[in-house]
């Protein structure tokens, strides 16, 4: 989920489905949105179609599009715990296609060098880090569980504000903070290429307020499967392992990055000619 400005494709106005034209919604915040939406554009295209990526804020715009039809893909949802909330809202009109990636969890983290290991730790230590929790958009379902969930649970609410803005601003937050070897708590989640860029520890959970870990899924309007019957399939015969999954996201946000995320998608495919091949069954 970082996003570095995503350059579109091209953004119709009207988004939807044309016999052969597939709009893809993307949070230009959020890698995995990013990283699949790309990977999702090259296959297809290379199928015959028109794609188009439509860049939204965030995901209330997205479900909802999704819904009454304007956006034919959502490619990366996490509608099991994160996103909860929305497919209880517009669960009834679109589609589940696929699992595409299993063990997603959402976490708090630190830095290494931070000598606190669990969330109750931070009880009674909010000057350490300014009375402040680093978070990401104010839409995200992280940022609701962390509100309504995690903070009270945890009684953090009487001693902590949670910080929201976006994924990059979190990111440059964390950044100073180890430049500077400074003590701050941020959300994170996995699979997320700063893990292993920057050198964080989640911390322990014990109460299991950040939920279950949890699996990505492509979700599509209500009409996507019957229209787009291959596509539908290829979809469902997709899957990423973690070296698969992170090997996309590296070269989409870092070794390319904004601008280059087609040709990013463009190697990894030339890389990954076994995984492509399973796309037909």
């Amino acid at each position: 989920m970082l996003g570095l400005g995503l350059t579109l494709a091209a953004c119709g106005d009207d988004g939807g489905s044309d016999d052969d034209t597939i709009t893809i919604g993307v949070i230009s915040s959020w890698t995995d949105y990013l990283s699949m939406g790309y990977l999702w554009k090259d296959i297809f295209e290379d199928e015959g179609y028109t794609v188009e990526i439509q860049e939204l804020a965030d995901n209330g715009p997205l479900y909802t599009g999704l819904a009454d039809g304007d956006i034919d893909l959502m490619p990366s949802s996490w509608p099991e715990v994160t996103h909860a909330q929305y497919m209880d809202e517009f669960g009834d009109d679109i589609e589940d296609l696929a699992t595409y990636y299993d063990g997603a969890v959402l976490t708090f983290a630190v830095p290494e060098y931070t000598d606190i290991d669990s969330i109750d730790q931070l009880t009674g230590n909010a000057e350490r880090f300014g009375g402040r929790i680093v978070g990401i958009e104010s839409g995200a379902g992280l940022t609701e569980i962390t509100q309504n969930d995690v903070m009270p649970q945890y009684g953090l609410d009487a001693e902590y504000e949670l910080i929201t803005s976006s994924t990059v601003a979190m990111l440059a937050e964390l950044s100073n903070a180890i430049d500077a070897q400074e003590d701050i708590v941020v959300t994170l989640w996995r699979p997320f290429w700063a893990n292993n860029a920057f050198p964080v520890k989640d911390l322990e959970d014990p109460q299991g307020a950040l939920g279950e870990p949890e699996s990505l899924h492509v979700l599509s309007s209500k009409d996507f499967k019957e229209e787009h019957a291959d596509l539908a399939e290829m979809i469902g015969n997709a899957w990423l392992d973690d070296e698969q999954y992170g090997s996309l996201e590296n070269l989409v946000v870092n070794e390319y990055g904004e601008g280059q995320e087609a040709e990013a998608v463009a190697e990894w495919l030339e890389t990954n000619p076994d995984w492509l091949d399973t796309l037909q069954g």
